[in-house]
């Protein structure tokens, strides 16, 4: 069995071929996204990467947006990717490549990556949420994504944790990402040395009194939002994602503050960082693709 599998993200599209083995992908590529030429540019892009692969069985793809996955069509992508809403990917790369194709939203493939291959391979049921310009999260049943009515679920960066800051027709005004990404670390800390404008700079810094003081608030709010969907879903793990959470202060904070503050028969949870990086989609989208070619 050998699969095909693309991550496209806003910035660039992973691509490689999974063999069956593992956790492993061969002849891993990255191409830059060019995202803001619009939606059929990405498809041409994802066709020419395709092209340059040969003897795959399927096809995975992880995209950015809200994804249709039964259909494989993008049912929501905002203006990062112009023109993406409605983009029928498995049709277009079905017809074009004639082998089976699965769709999957970013975050949904990164969880199913974890799951087989990572840090939840162990778990039938957990939680994923990736820290960046925004949350991501996905919710894993018997090692499958549940979907939601419209495909949408694990929409956690939509969490309401700040009402008092909530806006009429600002959909994510006062809600979890707006504190807890990656997003509003750097806000926080800029505003008090513009100079460290970036994660690197940030964690480099740490032993200023100051800046640890911001890091420690915007930990506070990832544990806000942790503590409520640990209460809602009781899950046995939650899998935390995104670069910042290679950071073992910010993963071990994390760990210790959530378990602290949520109800003692719930403490037996595992909170654990991703163990695969950017690859997790990659591997996730390629499983996918398998289960389809077996179909």
């Amino acid at each position: 069995m050998r699969a095909a599998a693309l991550d496209i993200g806003g910035t660039s599209i992973k691509s490689g071929v999974w063999t069956g083995v593992e956790d492993k992908t061969e002849e891993v590529r990255e191409t830059p996204t060019n995202a803001g030429l619009g939606g059929s540019y990405v498809m041409e892009q994802a066709v020419k990467i395709l092209e340059g692969y040969s003897g795959y069985d399927a096809i995975g793809i992880s995209t950015a947006g809200q994804v249709d996955s039964e259909r494989g069509v993008i049912r929501y992508a905002n203006e990062n990717i112009p023109g993406y809403t409605g983009m029928e990917i498995r049709r277009i790369l079905e017809e074009r490549f004639s082998v089976p194709v699965a769709v999957e939203n970013d975050v949904n493939a990164a969880a199913v990556g974890e799951g087989i291959f990572g840090a939840g391979a162990k778990e039938n049921d957990f939680l994923c949420l990736t820290y960046g310009t925004g949350v991501g999260g996905a919710i894993v049943m018997d090692k499958k994504v549940y979907h939601g009515c419209a495909f949408s679920a694990g929409e956690f960066g939509g969490l309401l944790v700040h009402p008092e800051e909530r806006r009429e027709g600002e959909f994510f005004s006062g809600c979890y990402e707006k504190y807890a990404s990656t997003t509003a670390l750097a806000a926080r800390v800029k505003a008090l040395d513009p100079e460290l404008s970036d994660g690197r700079k940030i964690f480099a810094a740490l032993k200023r009194p100051q800046v640890k003081a911001e890091v420690d608030g915007w930990i506070d709010e990832i544990v806000n939002g942790l503590q409520t969907l640990i209460h809602i879903f009781n899950p046995s793990c939650v899998i935390l994602g995104g670069g910042v959470m290679a950071q073992p202060y910010v993963t071990e904070q994390v760990r210790c503050r959530t378990l602290d503050r949520i109800m003692p028969s719930f403490r037996d949870v595992k909170i654990l960082p991703a163990a695969l990086g950017n690859r997790a989609g990659l591997l996730g989208a390629a499983w996918l693709g398998s289960r389809k070619e077996e179909k």
